[in-house]
């Protein structure tokens, strides 16, 4: 009978987990995915310092620096240990404000054994992608399968190529789960495909839908300052988006100000599987204040509220397109400043720009980026009493002011 074996992997059921940063070395430098994730042994000096990225739920198993490999408990640590030593390395790390023990674990182990044709689907880097550096090597690989026959003895391993997926034998498996040990998830990458030619062929056809239109909104955000791409923010399965997926981008720019984007909103509608701009647009919320970490800070928030209002209701999106729209959303969790007797926060959207397209090309069609601008209460009461011409008037004020789209919450109203 052939071994099984399974992809290892966080189990993200509980939105209350935590997320463990990028660990720090003795001399405070940063060691990460570039380190810990080569399938190969390694060196470290001394004890690492684990930083939580976002506080919750304390895990027995943890992928550390946005996904990449393990920082576990005692109990885990001891089954790896035990069954794959040959397989691993295992450092203790200090995690921030936690009193036991943890250890990261190093999985020194690379194996060429995943079953391109058994898999769902996989590409390859090729020399007219512009990486002549990774030629040859997986540049995606979907409803991964490996052979067996490959793998020889190795218990715990990264597969050659891709070496984001962590693969661990049934035995290994087992042994975790017997531990009762929180925070892993294992998937199956032996045996038959559970996915039909049918349903094969429906995945592939709506990955390529959605990727140009993608690569044509990362080449925009691109051009507008420096896109970063180590920036975690929530991404959800949602069914309100045009592509069934909610994505963020954040955009560095000068004079120390964040530029936060949608990354979705005119994503082509998934269930129709036909090329389409979605929704038509993209919303942009610029400031200048910090913003440590993204996904806590107020102008994300924001944002994140006003996506919701946009997705959900199609006489905000027929406003957004077509000029200046105000709206109200909750408050909660905002600067005092920006927030009504009534607990709401005011936006101002379709704020032009000098230093912002209005719009932007996909192969799909023209999208357009609408600014998101965050209202003092008395421009709110100002846009109340005066509608369409106060709205006018505001934007017009804003521009003459200098601050155009810029939401800050330390500034004095234009009213």
């Amino acid at each position: 009978m052939a071994k099984r074996y399974f992809e290892l992997n966080e189990d993200m059921a509980d939105p209350g987990r935590w997320l463990l940063g990028t660990p720090i070395d003795v001399q405070g430098k940063e060691a990460g995915s570039r380190l810990f994730m080569r399938g190969e042994p390694i060196h470290v000096d001394g004890c690492l310092r684990v930083p939580i990225y976002h506080p919750g739920t304390a895990l027995d198993f943890s992928l550390a620096d946005t996904g990449g490999f393990p920082v576990v408990t005692q109990k885990v640590a001891n089954v790896l240990a035990e069954m794959a030593p040959g397989d691993i390395q295992i450092f203790p790390v200090e995690v921030d404000s936690q009193p036991e023990p943890y250890f990261l674990v190093n999985v020194a182990r690379l194996v060429k054994c995943i079953d391109d044709e058994a898999s769902e689907e996989v590409r390859y880097w090729k020399p007219e992608d512009g990486r002549p550096e990774k030629v040859g090597q997986y540049r995606a690989v979907y409803g991964m399968r490996i052979d067996p026959s490959k793998v020889g003895d190795a218990q715990v391993f990264r597969t050659w190529g891709w070496r984001g997926a962590l693969i661990v034998s049934e035995d290994v498996k087992e042994a975790l789960e017997r531990t009762g040990a929180t925070g892993m998830d294992f998937e199956e990458v032996t045996g038959p495909s559970p996915i039909s030619e049918e349903e094969r062929a429906r995945d592939r056809k709506r990955r390529e839908l959605l990727e140009k239109p993608y690569a044509a909104r990362e080449a925009a955000w691109r051009t507008l300052g420096l896109l970063d791409k180590m920036v975690t923010t929530p991404v959800a399965v949602c069914d309100t988006w045009p592509g069934h997926r909610q994505l963020w981008r954040v955009v560095h720019r000068e004079a120390g100000r964040t530029l936060l984007v949608t990354h979705g909103l005119s994503d082509p509608f998934i269930s129709r599987l036909e090329p389409s701009v979605g929704f038509g647009l993209e919303l942009a919320l610029e400031t200048d204040q910090p913003l440590e970490p993204v996904e806590e800070s107020w102008p994300f928030m924001l944002l994140e509220r006003v996506a919701k209002e946009v997705a959900n209701h199609e006489h905000v999106r027929e406003r957004a397109m077509t000029g200046l729209f105000s709206m109200e959303v909750s408050g909660k969790g905002m600067p005092k400043p920006f927030v009504t007797k009534e607990g709401r926060v005011a936006v101002l959207l379709g704020v032009e720009s000098r230093t912002l397209p209005r719009h932007f090309s996909t192969p799909f069609g023209e999208v357009r980026l609408v600014t998101v601008q965050a209202l003092l209460p008395s421009e709110l009461a100002y846009l109340l009493e005066h509608g369409a011409k106060g709205q006018a008037e505001l934007a017009r004020r804003f521009a003459e002011s200098g601050e155009e789209h810029l939401s800050r919450a330390r500034r004095r109203a234009v009213v």
